[in-house]
């Protein structure tokens, strides 16, 4: 596999609105959260980093 393809990992939360669904994206070594609002994270060097963003952002946009 290309060492640059994104690969989706397990941490995705679908509970909430369908406008929030978030979901932990890596390209190469970094990582990133994204939501399905179009709002997404900076590229993270630590995976838990990452899942933290998608949290938060879950936890803000569905409060």
């Amino acid at each position: 596999m290309n060492p640059d393809a994104r690969q989706a990992f397990p941490h995705q939360r679908s509970e909430g609105t369908p406008e929030h669904l978030t979901s932990v994206t890596e390209k190469g070594a970094f990582a990133f959260a994204r939501c399905s609002c179009g709002w997404f994270s900076p590229a993270r060097r630590s995976r838990e980093r990452a899942r933290r963003d998608a949290d938060e952002h879950h936890a803000t946009a569905t409060a």
